[in-house]
């Protein structure tokens, strides 16, 4: 089908913005947009970016671009991520293949979810971390630079100190009460006095830069199996904590199992459980039984909203290569579809909203799996994008759960903790994996890469995801632009979908005039102007005619996207 065009009320100023470069975030003198032939690092912290950049600069390759910049975002942006927690990545090598590394938290061994607490946060919560895993795997199996090159960035921001960014200021401070409980959380993320750092404070981490160093030079050994690990084992033994030395000896980042798909003669990639890209390509699948170009923005928006939720109700199915095959075929997407509701131009103009409060895909999910269990809604998560100019490319999401994840941090090596335990993920069998809305994804044109993508938000990944491929391919964006353009997702109550959330504000939301004509649907309605919450995407797009990578950050974060400098060329990022 042919792209076209569309215009969005409230996002016409943000989308046409994009027609030019650079594109600067507001508050900081950060690119984010950037092109380049020899590829493009995009991350949702400017300097982690850069790190991955300088990596391409040195010779290296998009693995050790990566690698760099998620050891540096761990470090700049910890209330998102860190070494103490999980990440899934995916990986296309320079002669066409698709890998995939799963890094994902687990529950120690010997756990035992009968007697173990209930706890939003703290020791009890604290799994095995498996992000140092997968980025050792990625650098070992894809990476070309030795790894105390590709570190040495992440040491430097440690060790030297940077400027922390609003957003980063304002989460952190967010979590300041539950931090001041942990010692070793309130020496590093709160001032001696006890109040959070502010926006500009030059935040140093002495102590997170010896735990770095040690992982640079000892590899994975020396986090999971010496001295780091000694000291982990004997926190969490102090504390409450159910991490043992003998749980992390035994962790082992694995293979992840790779889900396929299309959209519209596209191919769509993506990680299966314990990632979501078998619901991604689910939701797409859905999508694509109808035509945007029959609609109006707003119904396909409402088709867009009913594919989603229709897919997620299959998020806590079992984990198999069948039930893989059976999420990801076009038969299943087909029955699903059935369900969805298509708005009529004669609904949108009655304006009666009391006869649709119930529409047939609400029916459908209230009398059907009344047990949906979905991640928590939160702005949680950060994702990186990294290429090079030989054709490799890294999608690589990194997360510690909720902001400040545990808030609890081990005196002496600097790293906040995820949370995985305690009925957060809704796991709780020794060795299981923490099952979350990460979708590292990827969409290829005749087997050459279009689209790099991943997003943070919960369970609004998903969301994020699908809406920016469907922006490229249906509506012919390119994808910085596709980024600005509003979102919805679907909201969910105890009897199944309760309506839709819409991105709304006057810089780049859903205008009021489309708000209300979603009401007029027949839908129920909840518009949310707040930034960041439909999502953050940090991806590429690839122009196969021209051999150049456009990085994008998603306007709604601090996020940049850093292409490297041509040789010869001085100066620093």
């Amino acid at each position: 089908m042919k792209p076209r065009i569309r215009v969005y009320t409230a996002t016409v100023v943000t989308v046409l913005a994009f027609a030019t470069l650079p594109v600067v975030l507001r508050a900081q003198s950060a690119p984010q947009v950037a092109r380049s032939g020899d590829g493009v690092v995009a991350a949702a912290q400017p300097l982690a970016a850069a790190a991955g950049a300088r990596m391409l600069e040195l010779g290296g390759n998009a693995a050790d671009a990566a690698v760099a910049a998620a050891f540096a975002i761990s470090v700049v942006e910890p209330s998102m991520n860190s070494v103490g927690g999980r990440n899934q990545i995916l990986i296309r090598t320079p002669d066409g293949k698709i890998a995939g590394i799963d890094g994902t938290t687990s529950v120690p061994l010997g756990y035992d979810p009968a007697t173990a607490p209930s706890a939003a946060y703290g020791y009890a919560t604290v799994g095995v971390p498996g992000a140092v895993a997968g980025l050792m795997r990625l650098h070992e199996e894809y990476g070309s630079l030795p790894l105390t090159t590709v570190m040495a960035p992440a040491i430097d921001y440690a060790e030297h100190g940077f400027r922390l960014l609003p957003g980063e200021a304002r989460r952190q401070a967010g979590s300041r009460a539950q931090v001041a409980e942990s010692e070793g959380a309130r020496r590093y993320y709160l001032k001696p006095d006890g109040s959070p750092w502010q926006p500009g404070d030059r935040l140093v981490q002495s102590d997170m830069a010896a735990t770095l160093k040690a992982i640079s030079l000892g590899g994975g050994d020396a986090f999971y199996r010496g001295g780091i690990a000694d000291r982990i084992a004997a926190d969490m033994a102090a504390n409450g904590g159910f991490l043992t030395h003998e749980a992390l000896d035994a962790y082992r980042a694995e293979d992840s199992r790779i889900v396929r798909g299309s959209y519209r003669g596209f191919e769509i990639v993506g990680s299966d459980i314990p990632a979501s890209g078998a619901v991604a390509i689910l939701a797409l699948h859905i999508a694509e039984e109808f035509d945007p170009d029959s609609m109006s923005d707003e119904a396909w928006g409402s088709v867009i909203a009913q594919s989603l939720a229709l897919a997620m109700t299959q998020y806590r199915r079992d984990s198999s290569d069948s039930s893989a095959v059976r999420v990801t075929s076009k038969a299943f997407a087909r029955e699903l579809a059935e369900q969805v509701r298509v708005p009529s131009a004669a609904t949108m103009e009655s304006g009666s909203r009391s006869g649709a409060a119930m529409s047939p895909l609400s029916l459908a999910l209230a009398a059907g799996d009344r047990d949906l269990w979905l991640p928590p809604d939160e702005g949680h998560t950060t994702h990186l994008s990294a290429a090079d100019g030989n054709g490799m490319a890294v999608a690589l999401t990194q997360t510690i759960g909720p902001g400040m994840g545990a808030k609890v941090a081990t005196p002496g090596l600097g790293f906040l903790y995820a949370v995985t335990l305690g009925g957060y993920l809704g796991i709780s069998e020794p060795g299981e994996r923490a099952r979350s809305g990460i979708t590292p994804l990827m969409v290829l044109d005749d087997g050459e890469p279009l689209l790099v993508l991943g997003a943070a938000g919960g369970i609004r990944i998903i969301s994020a995801v699908v809406q920016a491929v469907t922006r490229v391919i249906d509506d012919g964006l390119a994808l910085p632009a596709a980024l600005a353009a509003p979102r919805v997702h679907p909201d969910f109550g105890p009897e199944g979908l309760a309506g839709f959330a819409v991105e709304a504000g006057p810089e780049d939301g859903w205008s009021e005039a489309s708000v209300e004509a979603f009401r007029d649907m027949g839908f129920d309605i909840t518009a949310t102007p707040r930034q960041g919450a439909f999502g953050r995407i940090h991806g590429l797009q690839y122009d196969a005619a021209t051999g150049t990578w456009t990085g994008a950050a998603d306007p709604d974060w601090e996020g940049a996207a850093v292409a490297p400098r041509p040789a010869g060329v001085s100066g620093g990022n």
